[in-house]
């Protein structure tokens, strides 16, 4: 899929170009076209190496986290759940152990763990299965989750901000927490509708009204500030919390009597490596995207949009992140390339800039999710699970947009 988009990208573009030539008589428009396939090269390797120390920083506090047993702790607050909402699971089966420390490793945002995790509890789950090639209701449960990407940590995002010049990098850590809350509970909601599972006994309860007495507590506590106080009380409340997580991280590792030290250099010897294989991937997206921007097409293609909403009344701002929303289903690193490209074209700290920051924050890469979860138990029929990820996906987008306009516009 990843492929077939990327080339529409490349020959959309230079068919742009040709009738922008023939049809305007602007000579300039192939040179205007290889100069931003230059720009982007350049620009790919720059903000890969900017990254070296940020990403060594954070796997070095990862990795003593996952050593520290931050992740089984979890675990034991997410189980009593997970066994009412998935009850073709016996109690007691492994796949409920490897669910939790998926949900666990998502939560903290240790990707590098979540994934590991995540094929397990499908592979635990498959033992279950009667049909062995269709997708269980738990396992379809368990993908819209894990597509909906509860992060409370959303570094990434974070230090693609700061890399790119952000005032106050972490001041969309509130609008994102907001959005993916959104995401998680319209898919847990309908998921669960279509299972027929109870969501009003004790437990399931007590979760939701934990979850949403949170909710509501940070938006009254926001409600009552200016506009311009917004954006700074989020950027507080996230960088107290991000430096509390680093102190409990190396507290519980010296608690368990490890050596956090060499633990955190040994996380951190694989930011450089880490930096190093992103090249490639963004290399591939963001020059063919700054060849859809020069060729005039992509901004032709806003130009739709904005017409269309326009013309019945609506603020048109948010579509400058719209191509994010679009692309992040389909392509984690597309969607990456995407919130990077508009941070640049209409700066970190703008409107477009902060939106495609929560977008991306706010959501996982549902087709690639599917293909890497699916593939890895050998399922074919995945039932409703697209319908349940795609409609978490657009609770996620469009609490994206509406937070980003109470906060940033």
């Amino acid at each position: 899929m990843l492929h077939r988009i990327w080339l529409f990208f490349i020959v959309s573009a230079f068919f742009a170009t040709c009738w922008k030539v023939v049809a305007t008589g602007d000579l300039g428009g192939f040179e205007e076209v290889m100069n931003a396939v230059t720009s982007m090269a350049k620009t790919s390797v720059d903000i890969a190496l900017g990254l070296v120390g940020l990403l060594a920083f954070w796997l070095g506090i990862f990795k003593v986290a996952e050593n520290a047993g931050l992740i089984a702790k979890f675990s034991k607050i997410l189980e009593p759940l997970l066994c009412r909402i998935m009850p073709d699971i016996p109690r007691g089966h492994p796949a409920l152990g490897s669910i939790t420390m998926n949900m666990s490793a998502n939560v903290l945002g240790l990707d590098n763990a979540a994934t590991p995790f995540g094929i397990k509890a499908m592979q635990d789950m498959q033992t279950l299965s009667p049909v062995k090639d269709t997708l269980t209701n738990s396992q379809i449960l368990f993908l819209v989750l894990n597509t909906s990407s509860v992060t409370l940590f959303p570094i990434a995002v974070f230090l693609y901000r700061a890399e790119q010049g952000a005032a106050q990098p972490t001041d969309v850590f509130i609008p994102i927490l907001l959005a993916t809350s959104a995401s998680t509970l319209v898919g847990l909601f309908v998921t669960c509708a279509i299972q027929k599972v109870n969501l009003f006994n004790r437990v399931v309860m007590t979760y939701l009204v934990g979850v949403f007495s949170l909710l509501t507590a940070v938006i009254l506590y926001f409600s009552k500030l200016a506009t311009d106080q917004l954006a700074a009380q989020s950027s507080l409340i996230a960088n107290f919390l991000l430096l509390l997580f680093i102190v409990v991280v190396l507290v519980q590792g010296w608690r368990k009597k490890q050596n956090t030290y060499e633990q955190f250099v040994d996380g951190a010897k694989q930011g450089f490596e880490v930096a190093v294989t992103i090249i490639p991937f963004l290399l591939a997206m963001l020059f063919a995207i700054g060849m859809l921007r020069a060729s005039g097409l992509l901004e032709l293609v806003m130009n739709g949009f904005s017409y269309v909403f326009g013309s019945i009344g609506m603020d048109t701002r948010f579509v400058d992140a719209i191509p994010n929303a679009l692309m992040k289903p389909l392509s984690g690193s597309g969607a990456r390339a995407l919130m990077i490209e508009t941070m640049q074209h209409h700066g970190a700290d703008s409107f477009a800039g902060r939106l495609a920051s929560v977008m991306q924050g706010s959501t996982e890469t549902t087709f690639y999710v599917l293909a890497v979860y699916l593939g890895a138990v050998g399922i074919k029929h995945s039932r409703y699970a697209v319908g349940c990820c795609l409609a978490a996906d657009f609770a996620g987008i469009v609490a994206a947009i509406g937070v980003s306009y109470w906060f940033f516009g």
